[in-house]
């Protein structure tokens, strides 16, 4: 506010205005402003503690065999009790966690040693504020941790983005998702019809993938092979001259004509334009799934996946036949993941239009 009226009077003077306008009025309407926006800002606070009660944060705190830790206004279960358990192994028991995190802004581990490892991998990608209860910090004195009710608290995770940052790339997706899907749905119809009279069989082929929070959604494509031998399961990756491939399948797969339906995704908030692509469980990047090669892989959940990202652009994309597929595109997904602005996200929406005919769609 005071900005502001600093760039008044200097204009005012540079225009040689100042005399024609109203000293009093001036000075009374910004002290008035002043005033009201002072007024209303308490008066918000006072509805956000009427409505949100004293603490605005949603905070969990799971029980998982560690120091008993009680926060005022937090919410505390019992991770025996819930059947949640740190298994980076199983993407059944990180479901059913993130299940247990939704609408969770910060959530606090109290857990032996030997399990913080395993926990602290989880919420990485978990798209909340993650603490692991550790009493050594309030003796220590470490730098990124916090002391609550005696106990030491390390922090361990972050969302990537900010409320403001969430907002606006939700509102790119909707209105880039809302467009295409207005602008396509002809070519979608065609290739629906298509399909259809190809074999008979269903337009759509839908998957279970893992997306945000570690939490598993239907993905929607056209289906691409044989409605006998379609893989729901993702066990095998589609090769060069993989037989359960459709004659439309093979067009629409080497032009990424099969990915369209994923607009609908973007559309119900399961997916995002831009971000790490999602993978099915059985996955393999050579003989092992892709959290048996990189246990990084799980940070990768921390945001939602996305009809693109920085991975496929840089060409990084296809079969998995070795373990070396899978570090390259993990790395470009964390590095997205550290640098997000919605710049690079429509520079990536402009880079994958070179991309959408590639010789790795098999």
């Amino acid at each position: 506010m005071l900005v502001a009226l600093a760039v008044v009077v200097f204009v005012q003077f540079l225009m040689k205005s100042s005399s024609e306008a109203s000293r009093g009025a001036f000075s009374g309407g910004a002290i008035l402003a002043l005033v009201l926006m002072a007024w209303s800002r308490l008066q918000l606070r006072s509805f956000v503690t009427w409505r949100c009660g004293s603490n605005v944060i949603n905070e969990l705190i799971i029980d998982d065999g560690g120091p008993q830790l009680r926060l005022p206004g937090a919410i505390r279960i019992s991770a025996a009790a819930m059947g949640l358990r740190a298994d980076l192994t199983d993407p059944h028991a990180l479901d059913r966690l993130g299940l247990a995190l939704r609408n969770i802004d910060r959530v606090i581990i109290s857990c032996p040693a030997d399990r913080r490892m395993e926990w602290a991998m989880i919420l990485k990608g978990a798209n909340v504020d993650g603490e692991v209860l550790d009493d050594e910090v309030a003796r220590l004195g470490a730098q990124g941790a916090r002391v609550t009710a005696n106990h030491g608290l390390l922090l361990v995770s972050a969302g990537p983005l900010g409320l403001r940052e969430r907002a606006i790339k939700r509102l790119f997706d909707v209105t880039f998702a809302g467009i295409a899907v207005l602008a396509l749905s002809p070519l979608m119809i065609a290739v629906a019809l298509a399909v259809k009279l190809q074999d008979g069989g269903p337009v759509f082929f839908t998957q279970r993938r893992m997306g945000r929070g570690n939490r598993f959604f239907n993905m929607y494509k056209f289906r691409s092979m044989t409605q006998a031998l379609c893989d729901r399961d993702g066990n095998q990756s589609a090769s060069k001259d993989d037989q359960r491939i459709t004659a439309v399948g093979r067009f629409i797969r080497r032009t990424s004509i099969d990915e369209l339906p994923q607009l609908l995704n973007v559309l119900l908030g399961d997916m995002s334009v831009v971000g790490p692509r999602p993978h099915a469980t059985g996955s393999l990047a050579g003989n092992k799934l892709f959290w048996e090669v990189d246990l990084r892989y799980w940070q990768r959940h921390s945001l939602k996946p996305g009809l693109s990202g920085l991975a496929q652009v840089r060409g990084y994309r296809g079969a998995t036949d070795r373990e070396s597929d899978l570090v390259n595109r993990l790395q470009s997904d964390l590095e997205y993941l550290e640098g997000w602005t919605i710049l690079r996200d429509i520079q990536i929406v402009f880079l994958t239009l070179r991309v959408l005919v590639h010789d790795r769609a098999f």
